[in-house]
This record gives C-alpha cells, structure tokens and sequence, in this order.
C-alpha cells in the first residue's frame, strides 16, 4: 500500500539547543517520532560547549545549522546567491525591513540583521525545497523571509515579552502575512488578538506545551522534613521576582523556619540578586546553582518538598509543569497564562504577583499542612497528564501543521 510522504518543514529557533528552551528540543524530536520530517535552523549557536550537553542535545546539534556561526563567506554567498536569482524579490524584502523600521534608525539598525539573518536561513531551507517554516523565538527574520522567498511561515508565540510592544514585535504585520500563529495558552490567543485585525483571527491556533509524565515521574513525599527544601527554576532576569521570594525567605527564616532555598537557572540579575542576598544575611539558606543540565534540575525536583515562582510576567512555564509532574506542590503568581496550569487551592497555590508577605504566608501555609501539600501534588500530576501531556499537545500541534499547511 502507498503510504503519504511525511510532512517537511523547517524550524527556525533563536538558539538551539539551549538550556533554557529544552521544551523546543522535546517538541522536535517528538515531532519527529511522529512521522514528520522536521529541519532545524537556529539563529545563534548553542548555549554551552557539546561536552556540556545531554546526548539528546548533541544528536540536534549535529543536525543543526546556525546563522551567525556560518562565518561570513557564507553568508555573503547566501546573499549573493538571493540577489543574482531573485535581485526584485531580494530588494524588496530589503526595503520592507526598513519600511517596518519608519525613521528609527535604532530599528532600522535591528531589522537590517534580522534581514540578514532571514536570507541565510532562507537560502539554507529553500534548498532542500522546504516551503514552510515554524519558529519559537524567531519571527521577526520569518517575517521578513516570507518576503524574498516562497515559503510560508508560522510561529508559535509565548508571551508575555512578546506583548510588551505588539508595536515593534510587528504582531498585527506577522497575523496577516503568517500562514497561522500558535498561542500557547487562551491567555496569549487573547494577547494576539487584542493586538491584530479582527480578519486574521482565524489564523490564531491555542497549541499548549507539555512535559513527559513518565520522564518526571513522582517523587516521595516527605511528611516532616527537618529542613524544608524550595526550589525555584528560571532565568534570572527581571521578569521573575526573584527579589521578592528573597524577602519572602528572609521573613520566613526571621521567624525561625528551618528552610533552604535553591535557584537554578542564570541570567542578567545574578549579580543584584547575590548583593541582595548578602545584604539580607541568607548566604547560609539560599544557593544560587547557575544553569544546569535536565538530568541535575530533576534531581532537584526529586530533592525539594515545594517549588516556586515569584514572577510578575510569565507564559506558562513549563518548569511548572515539570515541578506538578513529579507531584512537587507548586506556589505561582496569578498572573497572564498561569491559571490556565494551575487552579487555585487545587492544583497547586497561587498568590498576587509583588507581595512578599503573601509569598513568606502562602510557604508557610504549605510548610505547616503536609497533607495539603500531598494534596496539591497529587492533583497536580493528574492536571499536567490531563491538559499538558507532551506526547497529547505535539500530535495536536501536528494535526494544526498538517491541516493548515493543506490548505496552501
């Protein structure tokens, strides 16, 4: 019997692989096991040396091409090659990118290298005769080589950097000319909508993320620990209210609570957040671990009795659904997407966002009450595998490819 060709496409990713974005590896490669034919292009090398990597991250970097680590005969050859084969459609993607950027020559500066960009990864996808591109962090060069190549594109979009500035993200630009947008949660379909014309609504697809049950598996319960183990994974950036948990840990071990804090993830605000600890006197309680690999961030799962996110914006944070996987009661900020993850009080606690003393109360309520955290833990496991089941969410995003790319 003759079987359909698998469906082919490209990826095109902000940086792969990295640390930060291992959901992106696990949608590809199940993707993959799910008969399509996927080809990954990143905008910028890897995040750490190959010997740093999992086996999984090196098999996808094998198969990974990188933009800027093409050197520049590379890519003055791509382009070279774009303006001699298609010179009207390369100048006119040209001059679009600065018609987008108006008179800000800062833009202008900015959409120039992602025009740049779009035309090596464009060159590289059109020839293996892909004619459809799906980005996660990456849109803006997918805008723009829609524009010199015939290849459709979609993306998925995340929130909530993306919906600080629709102006500038070119969110209405991307709704009209993409072939359709992924939305990670209601919350983010909403965002897109509020920020495009009504026509292109229909474009707007809710595709969740999700984790491996049987990867995160539960971890025991510990009724009465002797030290209370909280954990908290994520960039250390701005966005996250790491601060905020800092002054929650510092009241709560004002008061005598034997409790530990551990911190995974790196980013810009490590240096403030050590001072702040230093300056709180919490070197002793609260350890900032860097970036680490999945095999050690579930370790720490397996390791701590709550986890916790302090943030003022977020997605929906798949760190939550690892945490809620492997039955570790979870405490967030009610805030854009988060409540779609986790109900009140059933799947997990959820506090204002900017109040540490609703932090420090919220911990300690869960601290005091094991059979509420067991509770949470429990019910929070049997949510992830009921909405945010990797394997579930990746074929329905395999449904939305194969049905809307039927439709070009």
């Amino acid at each position: 019997m003759n079987s359909a060709p698998p469906l082919r496409l490209a990826y095109l990713v902000s940086q792969y692989p990295s640390v930060t974005h291992t959901f992106i590896l696990r949608e590809i490669r199940t993707l993959r096991k799910l008969g399509l034919e996927v080809h990954v292009f990143s905008v910028r090398g890897p995040d750490r040396p190959p010997a740093a990597m999992s086996p999984e991250e090196r098999e996808e970097l094998a198969r990974t091409r990188a933009v800027l680590q093409a050197g520049v005969p590379a890519i003055f050859a791509a382009h070279l090659r774009t303006v001699l084969t298609t010179p009207i459609a390369y100048f006119g993607g040209l001059f679009y990118a600065l018609r987008l950027a108006g008179l800000n020559l800062p833009k202008a500066f900015h959409n120039l290298m992602y025009f740049a960009e779009s035309v090596v990864a464009g060159s590289w996808i059109s020839r293996l005769k892909l004619t459809h591109v799906h980005s996660h962090f990456a849109s803006t060069p997918e805008l723009m080589l829609a524009r010199v190549f015939p290849i459709t594109f979609s993306a998925t979009i995340h929130g909530p950097d993306e919906f600080n500035d629709v102006v500038d993200f070119y969110m209405a630009e991307k709704v009209a000319q993409c072939a359709f947008l992924c939305a990670i949660s209601t919350f983010a379909a909403s965002q897109i909508m509020k920020a495009s014309d009504s026509r292109f609504w229909a474009k707007v697809e809710v595709a969740p993320l999700g984790v491996d049950p049987a990867v995160f598996e539960p971890r025991p319960h510990r009724e009465n620990p002797e030290r209370f183990e909280v954990l908290c994974v994520g960039r250390l950036a701005a966005a996250k209210g790491h601060y905020i948990l800092l002054d929650a840990m510092h009241r709560l071990l004002g008061v005598g609570r034997p409790i530990r804090l551990r911190m995974a993830g790196d980013g810009p605000e490590r240096a403030g957040l050590e001072r702040r600890i230093a300056a709180l006197k919490l070197e002793k309680n609260v350890e900032l671990l860097g970036s680490l690999n999945q095999d050690r961030v579930r370790q720490l799962y397996r390791e701590s009795d709550l986890f916790i996110l302090t943030s003022f914006a977020e997605g929906v944070p798949v760190v939550l659904m690892e945490a809620m996987a492997m039955e570790v009661p979870c405490i967030s900020t009610w805030i854009t997407g988060v409540p779609e993850l986790i109900r009140h009080s059933v799947d997990g606690w959820l506090i204002p966002p900017g109040d540490a003393d609703q932090a420090a109360r919220a911990i300690a309520h869960l601290m005091d009450d094991p059979a509420l955290r067991q509770r949470l833990g429990c019910s929070g496991r049997a949510r992830v595998i009921e909405k945010y089941d990797l394997d579930r969410n990746t074929a329905h995003l395999a449904e939305i490819f194969k049905r809307r790319l039927s439709e070009k």
